[in-house]
């Protein structure tokens, strides 16, 4: 029956390990894509909120290490990587009953931390990634139509600038220009178009919609998902107090056979 729990808490922490991996490559896809490691960028790295990414990956994937070494050679280690797995079950069970406890809220959250993000678009080059990533990923554009970007003080219509009524090219139906270049103008002029004439160059739709539509087209996948992650980490707290249990009986009798010896 040790083979057994070995096994299984092996095969459990591997869960860890995919979730690290997972987690460092989006860091570092994200620190790639804004080109972070440019010479001319290099210097505002440690700021880079990707790091935070790439540092929960290493911590998973240490977990992940802490489990298995635990496993196979029974230490108490294995005591450590129980607290720290209680420990973010704990954290995720609040999560979620936070979440739903908001989830009439969660609309309105969203959309003044999307506003509030598309003011400071030109000033936080990580605020401006994310809803590039965001509208260039949902095909979508401004929280609830493209007419949002009348928020941003560049993009204003009483603006100066050349960008003055227009949105981010990210909002683009093609922002590739010949299919190579990244066309920054593409989206210029477009709050002055009406729908008609707009839907042919930008997406009309807000990012909010388009978010609580996937959400309401993957919410099986979402839920399953959760319940999964949550089982296998509650099935890894269990086999590891099982072996925990194990390894202080195997010491006791260890500790008993010694003094009959003597």
């Amino acid at each position: 029956i040790d083979y057994i729990l070995k096994y299984l808490l092996i095969t459990s922490t591997l869960l860890f390990t995919v979730l690290g991996l997972v987690t460092l490559v989006v860091g570092l896809w994200g620190l790639i894509n804004k080109e972070s490691f440019a010479q001319e960028k290099i210097s505002g790295i440690g700021t880079d909120p990707m790091l935070l990414f790439m540092f929960l990956g290493l911590i998973l994937a240490l977990l992940s290490l802490m489990g298995c070494v635990g496993a196979l050679r029974e230490n108490m280690c294995l005591r450590t990587f129980s607290a720290i797995i209680l420990v973010l079950l704990e954290v995720q069970v609040l999560a979620v009953a936070v979440l739903y406890s908001l989830q009439g809220q969660i609309e309105n959250y969203l959309r003044s931390g999307m506003l509030a993000a598309m003011v400071r678009y030109q000033d936080d080059l990580d605020l401006r990634f994310i809803i590039d990533e965001i509208q260039t990923g949902l095909q979508c554009c401004g929280a609830d139509t493209y007419r949002d970007w009348g928020i941003n003080v560049y993009f204003n219509c009483s603006a100066p600038g050349v960008q003055a009524c227009g949105v981010p090219p990210s909002c683009c139906i093609d922002p590739l220009e010949n299919g190579t270049v990244w066309n920054s103008q593409c989206g210029v002029g477009a709050q002055q178009l009406d729908e008609f004439s707009a839907q042919s160059v930008i997406f009309l739709g807000g990012c909010l919609g388009s978010i609580s539509r996937w959400i309401n087209q993957h919410s099986g996948v979402i839920v399953m998902v959760v319940i999964i992650l949550l089982g296998v980490q509650i099935l890894t707290l269990f086999i590891t107090d099982r072996l925990l249990q194990k390894i202080r009986w195997s010491r006791a009798q260890h500790a008993v056979y010694l003094q009959s010896l003597q």
